[in-house]
């Protein structure tokens, strides 16, 4: 199976870390050159348009990896909104996702071929032309590492993919889209879907919507079917998921672990 692919996109300028800061969901200001970080784009009602991962590869340059989506559609979105700025958004070719090897968590390097290797500590993920394959995804859905299906865009909030574990969600660095949104579910709560993993008897999709009696209760994220026993990344509406074991439009899902907004 060919490894999945994504677009990057590089931020470059003088205005690039206040850009980047000002549009993004992380803190990108405390950002250290050579580390990455989780993060993601937001529409002004919260939704997220894009989960993203993003490296400062030199102090006036950052590289965003979108997970899923659109990288043409979203670096023109960003376009929009440069205005005055001394930053230049430039979108690159399809690059491959595939599995690295141990590197200190977070660090990021970036190759001579403009390939880049995102540190997880006991793993990495190397993303250039290297095609080796999907063995990272297993990985990612145990540790809760979303990758968003078309299906999924501009349609959860950030809890719903565990953004603020993540530390994808910064409420101490100023004003960015959908920051009101994503403040009040933080310092109030209340929001009834969350992320979580599952072993299903049957092989789930990616973007498959979750259902019972024609009601919608979630959806799938990822699925890795290469492993002997195959698991699945899904949000799930809490009152669903009260058991360790749902009956979900004829499929038996074993919730194996929820993760924290």
């Amino acid at each position: 199976m060919p490894s999945r692919t994504t677009r990057p996109i590089t931020l470059a300028g003088p205005d690039a870390a206040a850009f980047a800061n000002a549009q993004l969901s992380s803190d990108v200001l405390a950002l250290a050159t050579g580390r990455w970080q989780w993060s993601g784009w937001l529409d002004p009602k919260g939704r997220v348009r894009a989960l993203l991962q993003v490296a400062r590869v030199a102090d006036d340059r950052f590289v965003i990896v979108p997970r899923g989506g659109d990288g043409e559609r979203l670096a023109n979105d960003l376009k929009r909104f440069v205005f005055r700025s001394k930053v230049t958004i430039t979108l690159h070719d399809a690059r491959f996702i595939a599995d690295g090897d141990a590197c200190d968590d977070m660090h990021a390097i970036e190759g001579n071929d403009a390939s880049l290797v995102l540190g997880e500590g006991d793993a990495s993920i190397h993303i250039g032309m290297r095609d080796d394959g999907d063995a990272w995804i297993a990985r990612h859905i145990e540790k809760g590492f979303a990758w968003l299906p078309d299906e999924a865009l501009d349609a959860l909030l950030p809890p719903a993919l565990s953004m603020e574990r993540l530390n994808a969600v910064s409420f101490n660095k100023g004003c960015f889209p959908g920051q009101e949104i994503a403040a009040r579910l933080h310092f109030l709560g209340g929001h009834k879907r969350h992320l979580r993993t599952v072993r299903p008897d049957v092989a789930l999709t990616h973007g498959q919507s979750l259902r019972i009696d024609g009601r919608d209760v979630g959806i799938t994220l990822m699925h890795n079917e290469s492993v002997e026993r195959p698991i699945s990344l899904v949000v799930l509406e809490d009152a669903t998921a009260q058991s360790e074991t749902l009956e979900i439009d004829g499929v038996r899902l074993h919730v194996l672990s929820t993760f924290a907004a």
